[in-house]
């Protein structure tokens, strides 16, 4: 039986499951290790403080996560299969490791910080009508 996201500790192994896999991705991975050649030791521990403040409600991230991709956006444009892939493999991961009422409500943040990032990045053309 799978139990519920409840600690930083599950925080920590559901972080670097993820990005293991996100190593392994043909459409983000590329962007990780190729573009922006992510430092690992630097990176996870600013994303265990990140999903713990987003689930936990602790102010312990510091950073600016829109400031982040608008400039990775300039070296590798982020665009709908770029996002897609990123919540596909967040959620797997979820999915695969937790499950409860952390699990959901984490997922549920993750798309909505998701679908913000990308509308952002990806604003609307004039005239376009938004649903």
């Amino acid at each position: 039986m799978k139990i519920d996201i409840n600690n930083r500790a599950d925080i920590i192994s559901l972080v670097d499951t993820f990005y293991g896999r996100v190593e392994k991705d043909t459409i983000i991975g590329p962007i990780f290790t190729q573009v922006i050649r992510v430092d690992w030791a630097h990176h996870l521990p600013k994303m265990y403080d990140f999903w713990e403040s987003v689930l936990f409600g602790k102010a312990i991230y510091k950073g600016n996560p829109m400031l982040t991709h608008f400039d990775i956006d300039k070296k590798a444009s982020l665009k709908t299969d770029q996002f897609e892939a990123w919540k596909t493999l967040f959620f797997n991961t979820v999915d695969d490791l937790f499950e409860g009422e952390n699990a959901s409500t984490i997922k549920q943040k993750a798309q909505s910080i998701a679908d913000l990032m990308h509308f952002k990045l990806n604003p609307p053309k004039p005239g376009t009508r938004i649903m």
